[in-house]
C-alpha cells in the first residue's frame, strides 16, 4: 500500500485539530519535521522544531485554549506543481467555552507531506482575529510595540 499523499494527510490533520488530539496530530509529522508560523505573534512560537515539540507545544496550546473547534469550513486546497506539497485554505469555527461566543479563525497552511509524513508546514493564521475572540487584544497590542522582539 503506497504512502498517504498530502490531501490525504490533511484530511487526518484536520481531524487530529478538531478531536484536539495533539498525540494524533504530531503522529502525523516525521520526527525531524518543522511547523511554523511566518506571521509572529506575541505569545506563539516562531516554529515548532521536531514531532515531539509539535507535540509539546499544541497539547500545551490547546490544553489552554478556551477555543474549542466545532467545524473546519470553507476548505480550498490548491495542488501545487510539487506533488508533495499543497496549499490549504480553510476556516476554523468552534466555540469559546468560557464565553460562548462563536468564533471563526481564517488561515492559511503550506503544507510538505513526504513518505506519508508531513516534514515541513507554514501556518498562517489571522492571531489579531485569535486575540480578539479570546479577550487578549489590549495585551497583544502592547507586545506588537515591544521592540525588542523584532
Amino acid at each position: 500500500m503506497p504512502n498517504p499523499g498530502p490531501r490525504d494527510v490533511l484530511a487526518r490533520y484536520q481531524q487530529a485539530m478538531l478531536d484536539g488530539s495533539a498525540d494524533d496530530l504530531a503522529d502525523l509529522y516525521a520526527v525531524d519535521a518543522v511547523h511554523e508560523f511566518p506571521f509572529l505573534f506575541p505569545g506563539m512560537p516562531e516554529r515548532y522544531q521536531g514531532r515531539e515539540e509539535v507535540r509539546a507545544g499544541y497539547r500545551a496550546a490547546w490544553g489552554a485554549s478556551p477555543a474549542r473547534p466545532e467545524e473546519i469550513r470553507d476548505v480550498v486546497v490548491h495542488d501545487s506543481t510539487d506533488p508533495e506539497v499543497i496549499t490549504v485554505e480553510q476556516v476554523v469555527t468552534g466555540t469559546v467555552t468560557t464565553t460562548g461566543r462563536p468564533f471563526g479563525f481564517p488561515g492559511l497552511l503550506v503544507i510538505r507531506v513526504r513518505d506519508g509524513l508531513i516534514v515541513h508546514v507554514r501556518d498562517y493564521m489571522d492571531g489579531l482575529r485569535v486575540a480578539h475572540t479570546m479577550n487578549r487584544l489590549p495585551a497583544v497590542v502592547t507586545a506588537l510595540g515591544d521592540d525588542s522582539r523584532r
